[in-house]
């Protein structure tokens, strides 16, 4: 469930950065699946796309439907796994034919999702019960619902930073550094492992964007600036971090060579320290542990290595959003599910993950943040079309891998090119493209 679980995680916390329009067939707009008032009254039969296949062979997602049944049982649910979701659902929804639940797809540009999905509800009503409900609003309406939200930070083995005599969290990116020469110098194990080769890894950067500044803002600040990579601004200190990184060689001897599946054990194992992904990780790397007979409690979760006044800010961002297709004949079964899936189901806390529902307890994964004063914001995705199209039309991809691979050759110096001038190019792309995407 590796690369999938990142695609819902890392990746979407900034899809709204580069999402792109669908070419399918779009519908009449207008559509609303409305909450049901009695349960007795809901019946049919609906299908729910996801990409969690995993959970569809081993049985996982009956037992929620089970349990869904409990309260509706009139409805039946069945379940369509598709391994390529995001390649195989964007061209079935060219189609009227894209189950009666499913998970908006990242190519579907959010001012589109009135010609594909069914509003829920008004996004004041909607944003006082969940989080998250931003990403989805659209004129007012909100037309899906998050699986999960997610904190971003690096996943990192206690006991090898604790050999290396750090046990506290490093609060500059120059701490930060430190404390990964400490570990090359005192262990045996890899400071900080990039995932170069399985390349999606590297996104997990700008989910980070607001997590240095501490603002829930800064994603949106995006739309009307003409230096994103300015000294000092979040994207300056993430990439920044990144660079000093590689080039102080504190990771693996060939990034060419890395492996996404075999990183889980090896930090697992003490082979690795440090790792960039979002929250949903911490759960996989604990389960590495314990099929490796080692102490899951070893793995650990800490914030960007910034702080303002004092604090550290972590960015919560929405992982995929449940959506009812317009085309779907039993609108309120499917809508029961999608408000049963975020209110009731369990599935957040079962998957250490941030809850939809905003009175929702926060997993256990992230207590830390909490005993430690950690700041947790919602992004604001207010201007996520705007940056979207200023992103596409510059050719950067903020949440593709391909600029930071970049920037880790230039690093490791297989590829000529200094820092600056390449910040100054990046802003230069960025500050062209405002001129024709930015209104």
């Amino acid at each position: 469930m590796g690369r999938k679980r990142l695609v819902l995680a890392a990746v979407t916390a900034v899809t709204a950065i580069t999402a792109t329009g669908c070419t399918g067939a779009a519908a009449t707009k207008g559509e609303s699946a409305a909450a049901a008032t009695d349960p007795s009254t809901v019946s049919g039969t609906i299908t729910v796309l996801t990409h969690r296949t995993d959970l569809v062979q081993d049985g996982t997602l009956k037992k929620y439907a089970a349990e869904f049944n409990k309260l509706y049982p009139e409805v039946t649910v069945k379940f369509d796994g598709v391994t390529d979701y995001e390649g195989e659902v964007k061209i079935r929804m060219n189609t009227d034919d894209y189950g009666d639940v499913l998970m908006i797809p990242n190519a579907i540009a959010k001012k589109d999702y009135p010609s594909f999905f069914a509003s829920l509800g008004s996004a004041d009503e909607l944003s006082v019960k969940y989080r998250f409900t931003d990403k989805a609003n659209v004129d007012g309406k909100v037309y899906g619902l998050a699986t999960v939200g997610n904190a971003d930070g690096f996943v990192y083995n206690k006991a090898v930073w604790k050999r290396a005599g750090i046990t506290s969290w490093p609060t500059s990116p120059q701490e930060f550094v430190a404390g990964l020469k400490a570990i090359k110098a005192r262990t045996g194990a890899v400071p900080y492992y990039t995932n170069f080769k399985d390349m999606w890894p590297l996104t997990a950067g700008t989910a980070s964007i607001g997590s240095v500044s501490c603002d829930a803002k800064a994603g949106d600040a995006l739309a009307s600036s003409s230096t994103p990579w300015a000294e000092g601004s979040d994207l300056e200190v993430i990439d920044t971090l990144l660079y000093d990184v590689v080039h102080e060689k504190l990771v693996e001897k060939d990034p060419t060579t890395t492996n996404w599946e075999n990183s889980k054990g090896m930090i697992a194992r003490g082979e690795i320290a440090t790792m960039q992904l979002g929250s949903w990780a911490i759960s996989q790397m604990r389960d590495a542990a314990r099929t490796a007979g080692k102490n899951p409690d070893d793995i650990g979760f800490m914030p960007f290595p910034a702080q303002t006044g004092g604090k550290f800010c972590s960015m919560l961002s929405s992982d995929y959003q449940d959506a009812v297709s317009i085309h779907s004949k039993h609108k309120a079964a499917a809508r029961a599910w999608v408000d049963w899936f975020a209110d009731k189901s369990g599935f957040a806390q079962d998957e250490g993950s941030v809850p939809t529902l905003k009175s929702g307890v926060l997993p256990d994964t992230l207590k830390p943040f909490e005993d430690n004063g950690v700041t947790l914001l919602e992004r604001s995705e207010a201007k996520s079309t705007q940056v979207s199209a200023i992103d596409n039309a510059a050719e950067i991809g903020l949440a593709k891998p391909d600029y930071r691979q970049k920037l880790v050759d230039m690093a490791r110096g297989v590829q000529d090119g200094s820092l600056e001038d390449y910040f100054a190019d990046l802003d230069e792309k960025w500050s062209e493209a405002l001129k024709t995407a930015g209104s």
